[in-house]
C-alpha cells in the first residue's frame, strides 16, 4: 500500500506554495531514502502568485509583484544492502523573486526588483539499526545569489548584486517504523548554512558608479522537519508535516544600502516559522492512487518588508499516481490563500497587502531498477 499511495501524497505536497515564510520553496524533504529498493526521481513544479497591494488609503497600486517561477529536483538512491542506503539530493530550496513594474502606480516602489536563486546538493546516508529504528544523516552544499534594484522614485537609484556564494552544512536524523502499517515517523535536523556574498552596490550616493562593497554575509536557517504517516484503514494512509524554520537568524544588509545610506535591512524577518501539512491518500488500484492535503502556516502579525510582503497562507492540494512495473508517474495541483500583510517604509507610507493567492503545479517521474 505504502509504495502506491506515497506517489500522490508527494506529488500533492511537493508543488512550492510560492510564499512560504522566509525564503523556503522545497522544504528540503528526504522522502526519497525511504523508498523501497534503488530508484531515480526527477520533478517539476511551477507556480503563478498573484500579489498585489494598495498605497496612500487605496489611491495607489502596487500592481502584481508577484512573479511566475518553475522549480526542478532531481534525486537518486542507492540500496546497498539490507541495512544500508545511500541518496544524492538535487533541489532548490530556497528563492525569491518580486517585480513592482508591472502597471504600478506608487511612485516609491515602481520599477523595484528583487530576485534570489539557490542550488542544493544533499548527500545522505541511512542505516537500519533493527526493522524499527534508523538513523540518517550527511552533508549539503548551497549555492546562492541574489540581485536588487531599488529606484526609490528616481531619488535613489540603488541596485545590488551578491555573486553567486557556495556554503556547506550537515543533516542528521532518525526514524521509526511499524512496516506492517506503514507507520513511520522521521525528524531531520539540517544546520544553518553560511553565505559570504562578494557584493557590488550603486546608488544615486555614489554618483551612480558602481562600487564594490564588502562581503554581504548571509546565513541560510537551520531547520527541523518532522514527517509521519500511518496507515488507517485498508489502501488508506494519512501523512504530514512539521517544519520549523529559524528564519530570525537570517539578515541581508549590504553595507552601502544599510550602513553608508542608513536604510536598514534589504529584508529580515523579526519571528521563526512554522508549517504545517496534513493529508490522506487512498489506493484505488494496483495502478492509480490519489491523496488530498491541506496546509497552513500561520500569520505573524505586525509588518513586512516590501520585497516579501506575505504573511502566513492556506493551502489545499491533490495529487495522483499512476504505476506501471518499474515506473510511476505522479502530479499535483495546489492552490494558496496568501495571508493579509502590511508592509511598512516606502516613502514613508504603508501598504495593505489583501485577497492574494498562487496556483503550483507538480509533477514527479520515479524510476525503479
Amino acid at each position: 500500500m505504502e509504495r502506491f499511495l506515497l506517489g500522490a501524497a508527494v506529488a500533492a505536497l511537493s508543488v512550492s506554495p510560492a510564499v512560504a515564510g522566509g525564503l523556503d520553496r522545497s522544504g528540503q524533504g528526504i522522502g526519497i531514502l525511504f523508498e523501497q529498493g534503488t530508484v531515480a526521481e526527477l520533478s517539476f513544479g511551477a507556480v503563478s502568485p498573484s500579489i498585489s497591494g494598495t498605497y496612500v488609503g487605496g489611491a495607489a497600486s502596487s500592481g502584481n509583484i508577484g512573479k511566475d517561477f518553475t522549480q526542478v529536483g532531481l534525486s537518486f538512491k542507492q540500496q546497498v544492502n539490507d541495512k544500508l542506503s545511500l541518496a544524492m539530493i538535487m533541489d532548490q530550496p530556497f528563492g525569491a523573486s518580486v517585480d513592482y513594474t508591472s502597471a504600478g502606480t506608487f511612485t516609491p516602489l515602481v520599477g523595484t526588483t528583487a530576485e534570489l536563486k539557490s542550488t542544493a546538493l544533499t548527500a545522505l546516508a541511512r542505516y537500519k539499526l533493527t526493522d524499527r529504528f534508523s538513523v540518517h544523516g550527511g552533508i549539503k552544499g548551497e549555492w546562492v545569489e541574489m540581485d536588487v534594484t531599488v529606484p526609490g522614485g528616481g531619488a535613489l537609484n540603488y541596485t545590488g548584486s551578491g555573486d553567486r556564494s557556495f556554503g556547506a552544512g550537515y543533516v542528521v536524523g532518525a526514524a521509526y517504523e511499524i512496516p506492517d502499517i506503514a507507520l513511520r515517523v522521521a525528524l531531520t535536523y539540517s544546520s544553518e548554512v553560511s553565505h559570504d556574498f562578494k557584493t557590488t552596490e550603486s546608488s544615486a550616493y555614489t554618483g551612480g558608479a558602481t562600487i564594490t562593497s564588502p562581503d554581504t554575509r548571509v546565513n541560510m536557517p537551520q531547520s527541523l522537519n518532522l514527517d509521519f504517516q500511518s496507515g488507517i484503514a485498508k489502501d488508506t494512509l494519512v501523512f504530514g508535516s512539521i517544519r520549523w524554520a529559524d528564519w530570525t537568524a537570517t539578515n541581508i544588509s549590504p553595507e552601502h544600502y544599510s550602513n553608508t545610506i542608513g536604510l536598514g535591512p534589504l529584508q529580515s524577518y523579526s519571528e521563526d516559522v512554522y508549517t504545517y501539512t496534513l493529508g490522506i491518500g487512498r489506493r484505488f488500484s494496483d495502478t492509480w492512487s490519489g491523496a488530498v492535503t491541506l496546509g497552513h502556516e500561520r500569520s505573524q502579525g505586525g509588518t513586512t518588508g516590501n520585497l516579501a510582503p506575505t504573511d502566513g497562507y492556506t493551502s489545499i492540494g491533490v495529487g495522483g499516481s499512476y504505476t506501471s512495473g518499474k515506473t510511476k508517474i505522479s502530479a499535483g495541483v495546489r492552490y494558496v490563500k496568501i495571508g493579509n500583510a502590511t508592509s511598512s517604509g516606502a516613502g514613508g507610507n504603508t501598504g495593505d497587502f489583501t485577497d492574494n493567492d498562487a496556483w503550483a503545479f507538480g509533477v514527479k517521474l520515479t524510476q525503479s531498477f
